[in-house]
């Protein structure tokens, strides 16, 4: 493997053994041309990126994601990319306008969960954060396998498929998805999961080689 890109809303840093950890903003539009610049960089500079991770904190679905457990994604989805109509909410998939998924590599999804104890299901990126049970349930209805959302992976996504490089999304729960409740957020918390994580998949990122999968 060559290197790996990094994007994290949360903090960034020049990692050693070929990662680069790089702060792409919030939304999925800003961490899109964030992730996209990075690529476009690195393939210039003749360094091209082998992977792409999207890696931060999100609010998880209960009872399958509680706050502090680690999700991978094994589905990046645009859970709010689409049309509201009489009907109920129609994706651009189903408008004939383009995607709303993109799935990582399964084989390494099998090893970021085992390596880092994470959780693998769908992760849902959406442009304004959900804060009444009603969209949580009505997201849940939709999207039976999703554990986590969140609001950049889609973005982040998106640039890695243009490039033609593999993309990973992986989430620690800092909040329940549904009503606001500030006081019961443990970002903290969130964020040492993520490092924790992240110290264990290190060798897993290192040597997992795309062309074998």
């Amino acid at each position: 493997m060559g290197r790996a890109h990094v994007g994290s809303s949360d903090s960034a840093a020049h990692g050693s053994g070929g990662v680069d950890v790089i702060v792409v903003g919030v939304g999925p539009g800003l961490a899109g041309a964030s992730t996209g610049s990075a690529l476009t960089a690195a393939s210039l500079q003749g360094h091209p990126y082998d992977l792409v991770v999207s890696a931060g904190i999100g609010g998880g679905f209960l009872p399958d994601a509680p706050v502090g457990s680690l999700v991978v994604a094994d589905e990046i989805v645009a859970a709010d990319l689409g049309a509201e109509t009489e009907d109920g909410f129609l994706s651009v998939t189903e408008l004939g306008f383009g995607t709303v998924r993109h799935q990582p590599p399964g084989d390494l999804v099998r090893l970021v969960a085992d390596a880092a104890g994470a959780r693998p299901g769908a992760v849902l990126t959406v442009s304004t954060a959900t804060g009444t049970a009603s969209r949580a349930a009505a997201l849940r209805e939709r999207h039976p396998t999703a554990l986590a959302e969140a609001m950049e992976g889609f973005g982040v996504a998106e640039a890695a498929v243009a490039h033609g490089v593999p993309v990973l999304e992986v989430r620690a729960i800092s909040n329940p998805v549904g009503p606001r409740d500030r006081a019961a957020w443990r970002i903290g918390d969130a964020l040492a999961a993520l490092t924790g994580g992240f110290g264990k998949l290190v060798p897993v990122l290192e040597s997992w080689n795309r062309h074998d999968s």
